[in-house]
């Protein structure tokens, strides 16, 4: 970032303004890669975290080192927390990820893992309060999505107002944390026009939920079912590696 010279006092016009930090929640997959790009374009200073939760696809932890590297993340710290040992997920127990139509429960997909978002926040919000950080960025989408209640709105903001009361920085030091989701609203086409535009590869990206040993997406779960159709409908050619 260029020097900026500060207006209130022309003797610190050396000053050289410093960019605001920002917490990213990195996934390794398409939504995430994307809002990294949007909050480094936005001029944050982004450190990246990554959660290894147990998750059954986790060629996405390579992916998410490739995007924070590619990206210019100014850091990007891996933390390990078992989510196996809950359970109750396809992706996190040995339950099968469904493939093509085949049905979830109540239409939430046996995909969703139990409170996960609620626990990547909390683990992102401490990430930001050691950081220095008050803004906090996630690839919650509730537009193509498989309808997890923990990628909504409603969550989020219960989120932030829970983060402005369960902190040292929110409730000692004036802090006001802030929960971006800057995708919320948007179609799968929608991120991947918005990416392309910041020169985003999305062939750095991983998305499949039940990918093959050689880590190659399957192509009909429905994470993939949704990234594809982006794809197609974003008129943008699709570089994954399907099995």
């Amino acid at each position: 970032m260029a020097p900026v010279a500060c207006p209130r006092n022309p003797r610190h016009n050396n000053v050289v303004s410093k960019p605001r930090r920002a917490s990213i929640l990195l996934s390794g997959g398409l939504d995430s890669a994307t809002v990294l790009a949007i909050a480094r374009a936005d001029g944050f200073e982004c450190h990246c975290l990554t959660v290894d939760y147990g998750q059954r696809h986790r060629v996405e932890l390579e992916a998410a080192a490739r995007v924070a590297d590619v990206l210019g993340a100014a850091s990007h710290r891996v933390l390990t927390l078992d989510l196996r040992a809950i359970g109750g997920s396809a992706l996190t127990d040995e339950i099968a990820v469904p493939h093509g139509d085949e049905p979830g429960i109540d239409g939430v997909p046996v995909t969703y893992v139990p409170a996960r978002n609620t626990v990547l926040l909390a683990l992102l919000l401490g990430h930001a309060e050691v950081m220095g950080a008050v803004d906090l960025f996630i690839g919650a989408n509730a537009v193509d999505y498989s309808g997890y209640p923990d990628c909504r709105p409603a969550f989020l903001d219960a989120f932030a107002a829970l983060a402005n009361v369960a902190t040292v920085a929110g409730t000692e030091q004036g802090a006001r944390f802030r929960v971006h989701a800057p995708l919320i609203d948007s179609t799968k086409a929608e991120i991947i026009r918005r990416g392309v535009e910041f020169g985003l590869d999305y062939g750095l990206t991983h998305s499949c939920y039940d990918p093959d040993p050689a880590g190659l997406a399957c192509g009909d779960c429905d994470s993939c079912t949704l990234r594809r159709r982006g794809f197609i409908e974003a008129g943008i050619e699709d570089p994954t590696r399907y099995g």
